[in-house]
């Protein structure tokens, strides 16, 4: 695995990796989607998880990681501190065994094609023509139309 993370120019080191309960990061991205930063936030706790050994699950790393990517850390620390998105996050849980999923990565597009574990590109994008030729053809079939100008 660390070869194909290479190959895409990612450096994983499972010896640096420090297991935790990442429930409160969970909740952070919460937060980090609502002040549209959730992308950098997930990245950098991937970064520092997967490559730098940080210990996901201790809540000072945790905000530090997210006020490094454009969250104000005594917000994040005063969420960490309380129960702020707990349920949301819960929800999440719930709706993931729900679709039965039991591990990461796993994808859902357009909810109804799932792609579970890490997979080729050329999957993931077979995958996301096809959910986006059936959520798109709708529209089209209302009169809107896109081309290199924009979508009417």
């Amino acid at each position: 695995m660390t070869d194909l993370a290479a190959a895409e120019g990612l450096d994983f080191r499972f010896d640096r990796i420090q297991p935790g309960n990442t429930f409160g990061a969970h909740r952070v991205l919460h937060l980090a989607n609502r002040a549209r930063v959730q992308d950098a936030v997930k990245e950098r706790m991937l970064l520092g998880y997967m490559t730098e050994g940080e210990p996901i699950g201790n809540p000072d790393v945790v905000a530090r990681m997210a006020g490094e990517v454009g969250l104000e850390l005594a917000e994040v620390r005063s969420l960490l501190a309380s129960d702020a998105y707990s349920r949301e996050v819960r929800a999440d849980e719930q709706q993931a065994r729900d679709l039965g999923i039991t591990g990461v990565p796993f994808f859902v597009f357009a909810e109804r094609y799932a792609v579970a574990g890490a997979q080729p590109a050329d999957v993931l994008l077979r995958v996301l023509e096809r959910a986006w030729g059936e959520v798109a053809a709708p529209a089209f079939a209302e009169g809107a139309a896109c081309g290199p100008g924009g979508c009417d």
